[in-house]
């Protein structure tokens, strides 16, 4: 039995015991909110503080959830037996049912069995894709890199336009070759089909990584695992915004909501590449502006507040600047200056000058 299904074992032994010696069903969960959450200096990660509550299968406010916690459970370790996958969706559909002699459903939405594998991961302290149970797939990714997953032999720069699709569950990936000097990851799915049409990866050898929006675990993942196993450095290249800013912290530092995990997610020595205040005055940017609304303003002041950008001179420079602008810009209000112009200057230049904030 491998330590994921033991962990699962333990957990459905240690309730059983509880119950012979008459006490009533009860799991103890890590408290996963922000004031649960502690930013370490040392690692410059978040990290989960020690704050636990119980869930009693007797509390009229705790049974729907403490039964659905160990559904899913159930359905985790029916996935490790079988050695088989499945979705969030899937495990969703595995847990909704009706219980027997009333008209309750174990779980009517999908955030509900979301929840509840989230809890499950704190307990056991394993991924969800350890529990092998994934998302979707959501990324693409270009470079002189060769892997091998499920026995297939992949090759990173011959996979045409779209690239290889970065799967949510990327621990059984083994890297054969990786020939790159850095990676450059951006939220826009767009900014990354016009460095891949560049063959930005080939000219520069690097790797080209992205997703659309917020990053996925998988990626995260993936992008964590090239950074330690290639000592590769992971430039981020995001949007002048709030939303932008956000998605650099969450990769760099960790995700407030996933905490728990922060030590296989997180990219404490990323570096955030653009755009920035000064680009928008260097490359004459401010003609393409777009007015902050008030949700823009109120998201910005809450960044500037992260215990991890307080005390961080360069950033706040950066946060007090787009205050001052009243307005935010999109990576591609660089194709103002030419359709090539990201990859032939505004990266080579960037990288080379070493001009990135940390």
């Amino acid at each position: 039995m491998n330590k994921t299904k033991e962990k699962l074992a333990e957990l459905g032994s240690s309730i059983i015991a509880g119950v012979k010696k008459g006490k009533q069903p009860r799991i103890e969960i890590p408290v996963r909110a922000l004031s649960n959450v502690v930013y370490n200096e040392k690692t410059k990660t978040l990290e989960l503080g020690n704050k636990t509550a119980e869930r009693l299968f007797f509390n009229v406010g705790h049974t729907k959830k403490f039964v659905q916690t160990i559904e899913v459970a159930k359905v985790a370790k029916q996935l490790l037996d079988l050695e088989k996958h499945a979705s969030l969706r899937d495990v969703f559909y595995m847990a909704k049912r009706t219980l027997p002699g009333t008209n309750i459903n174990l779980v009517d939405e999908q955030t509900e069995s979301d929840k509840a594998i989230e809890d499950l991961e704190l307990i056991t302290d394993f991924s969800r894709e350890q529990l092998n149970i994934n998302a979707n797939k959501n990324g693409s990714v270009a470079g002189h890199v060769m892997i091998e997953d499920k026995g297939d032999t992949i090759d990173w720069s011959k996979l045409g336009s779209g690239g290889w699709s970065i799967p949510s569950n990327v621990e059984e990936i083994k890297f054969r070759k990786v020939d790159a000097k850095y990676i450059i990851y951006m939220e826009k799915a767009a900014v990354w089909e016009r460095l891949h049409e560049d063959k930005f990866w080939d000219k520069y050898s690097c790797i080209i990584m992205s997703s659309q929006g917020q990053t996925t675990r998988g990626i995260r993942r993936l992008l964590q695992r090239l950074n330690q196993e290639h000592t590769l450095p992971v430039y981020v290249l995001a949007d002048f915004d709030p939303y932008g800013f956000y998605i650099y912290s969450v990769l760099k530092f960790g995700s407030i909501n996933l905490a728990h995990i922060s030590e296989r997610q997180a990219l404490p020595e990323a570096k955030f590449l653009g755009i920035t205040a000064d680009d928008i005055e260097k490359y004459g940017l401010k003609k393409h502006f777009i007015t902050l609304k008030d949700v823009d303003i109120s998201r910005l002041k809450q960044i500037a507040d992260y215990d991890w950008f307080k005390k961080n001179k360069l950033w706040q420079r950066q946060f007090k600047m787009m205050k001052d602008f009243g307005s935010k810009a999109e990576i591609q209000a660089l194709s103002a200056r030419g359709i090539t112009f990201i990859s032939d200057t505004y990266l080579p230049e960037k990288i080379k000058n070493k001009d990135w904030i940390e």
